[in-house]
């Protein structure tokens, strides 16, 4: 795939700034890397972005992620591999990134999984790094930036 321009955030270095300020937000509340990182995955494959699910994927084998959590982030509901606070975190990923798909997009059972197991903080860790994963996925795909070139 070609992209159709250089990714806009490295073009405009003032959106580099908010960006970064966004990704240290998200990494300071206490939250898990590994639950970051399964929730960007997650919402990377639901959103198609080629990009981010390459680089998401290499970012969890580089921390030792194993094979067989990696290899099936897309159907955590059927395996079990993944502890109740990660299942917690997929689901509310799922849930905020497909807005779209139901009239109460994050319904209180979802919402009340995630409280049982992330302080305050850490879900709006959570919350953010959800929604920053959803806005680089929008970019990448908006410009078809390929897998592998990040």
């Amino acid at each position: 795939m070609q992209a159709r321009m250089n990714n806009p955030a490295a073009l405009l270095p003032e959106a580099v700034k908010g960006i970064n300020l966004l990704y240290k937000a998200a990494h300071s509340a206490g939250l898990a890397k590994s639950t970051l990182e399964l929730v960007h995955l997650r919402a990377s494959q639901i959103n198609g972005c080629s990009a981010c699910v390459d680089s998401g994927a290499r970012s969890m084998r580089a921390s030792g992620e194993t094979d067989e959590r990696l290899f099936a982030v897309a159907a955590w509901r059927e395996t079990d591999y993944f502890t109740d606070a990660e299942r917690a975190a997929l689901e509310l990923a799922e849930a905020a990134t497909r807005l779209a798909d139901r009239p109460d997009p994050v319904p209180d059972h979802i919402w009340e999984a995630a409280a049982k197991h992330f302080s305050e903080s850490e879900l709006a860790a959570l919350v953010l790094w959800i929604a920053t994963t959803n806005f680089f996925n929008r970019i990448n795909a908006t410009t078809r930036q390929p897998a592998g070139q990040n």
